[in-house]
């Protein structure tokens, strides 16, 4: 059996150096499909540690509320993520906040809210800026540092705002000194009394590109835009060990609050995540497809260049027949070039995979994602894309007729 597959082996080497340029377009068109596979992946597994070191890094004692949707998931999340009217549908309020605050075992407890408006300085003006509602309770919970001045606090918060890193370099084309001048929003002026240090970080669990952010406080918001709806509440949990009383408490008390319309989820642990992991596992999902169909078209190029090998080597067919070969042998034979052909192209897409994922962590927050599942996944792919597309070749091969093969010549 050993000596039969080095026979195979051999016999596929030499029918690839001898057509190599043949077979290396035909490996090319494999590995074009399993490259776009190995970034898809590598760029969720590596979105999917971002979020996940993010919530790492706040601790294990945050709960968060969401508003509830009844619809389908995929339309959902996207709702949730993508839609600026999914905030004027949320159930959350800003009343919810004290009577989550209140509870036992509750630290702290801070809500999120949206708005996208027009920020003027004395130099510039800028317009959709994330304005971030929330509350004094909202610098105990998330892990952001100041550069410059402080966070709002009981005697500054109704007429002061803190900018993020890059908010600040638009808006003043500086952040060393942005700290008590103002900005105008809705008509109003507000004290800039901090600035953000770099956060780096536009994919969280919050959906916030701080950087690029305005926070004020919530009351402040609510005043000038009329309306506020919540996107989410934070809270931090003063017991780590008991987060799922915890959560119940607040879903009781949120229950009882809107007189009995569960219209809400509370999520702790790895739930947080959702909906942003949710998002891009159904991007990445929906790419994957798109990257399988390339696949098959590389896999539909295996069994072509192995249909012309066929009709090539009808002769030698023939004769390895005529000396005792059976159907199963000349079967494997070309079976075994399919899937040599298959590996290569599944090593160069591999290679190659890695090599646009490393070049786009050049300039994406998104490092390259390796692991074994990964790797495992690329050769079970390409070994049954060699057998699937290798298949009829090897027996249109096997079933030649050994007299009708010896009177063939090219």
């Amino acid at each position: 059996m050993a000596l039969l597959l080095r026979t195979h082996f051999k016999l596929a080497k030499t029918s690839i150096r001898e057509n190599r340029t043949r077979s290396f377009l035909t490996c090319l068109g494999i590995a074009i499909g399993v490259a776009s596979i190995i970034l898809i992946l590598s760029l969720m597994g590596s979105i999917s540690n971002l979020i996940q070191n993010e919530i790492g890094e706040i601790g294990a004692d945050l709960i968060v509320v969401r508003p509830s949707s009844t619809k389908d998931s995929v339309t959902s999340i996207v709702e949730e993520l993508t839609s600026a009217n999914s905030f004027q549908k949320s159930s959350l309020a800003i009343s919810d906040v004290p009577a989550i605050a209140k509870l036992e075992n509750v630290s702290a407890a801070a809500p999120i809210a949206i708005s996208n408006n027009t920020i003027i300085s004395e130099k510039n003006t800028l317009s959709s800026v994330p304005v971030l509602g929330t509350n004094l309770d909202f610098i105990k919970i998330e892990p952001l540092s100041m550069r410059y001045g402080a966070f709002l606090n009981e005697h500054n918060a109704e007429n002061s705002v803190v900018l993020g890193h890059t908010l600040s370099l638009a808006l003043f084309n500086t952040i060393n000194s942005t700290v008590g001048k103002t900005v105008t929003i809705m008509g109003e002026k507000f004290m800039i009394v901090g600035v953000l240090d770099e956060v780096d970080k536009s994919i969280n669990f919050d959906n916030i590109d701080f950087d690029n952010a305005l926070i004020m406080d919530i009351d402040s918001l609510d005043r000038i835009t009329g309306s506020t709806q919540i996107q989410q509440i934070n809270i931090k949990a003063a017991n780590t060990d008991s987060l799922s009383t915890i959560s119940q408490d607040i879903e009781n008390e949120l229950f009882n609050q809107k007189l009995g319309d569960k219209n809400f989820t509370v999520a702790y642990g790895d739930a947080i995540t959702h909906p942003a992991s949710s998002l891009f596992t159904i991007v990445s999902g929906m790419l994957t497809i798109v990257a399988a169909i390339s696949l098959v078209v590389g896999g539909i190029g295996v069994m072509n260049i192995m249909l012309v090998s066929v009709a090539e080597r009808t002769h030698e067919i023939g004769i390895r027949k005529a000396v005792g070969a059976s159907s199963r042998n000349i079967l494997m034979q070309f079976l075994f070039e399919a899937l040599i052909l298959s590996i290569l192209g599944g090593i160069l897409g591999l290679i190659l995979g890695y090599v646009l994922a490393f070049l786009l962590s050049v300039i994406t927050p998104f490092a390259p994602y390796i692991s074994w599942e990964i790797i495992a996944i690329t050769f079970l792919t390409t070994i049954s894309v060699g057998i699937i597309f290798g298949i009829y070749p090897a027996l249109k091969a096997a079933s030649k007729n050994p007299i009708d093969s010896l009177r063939y010549y090219r």
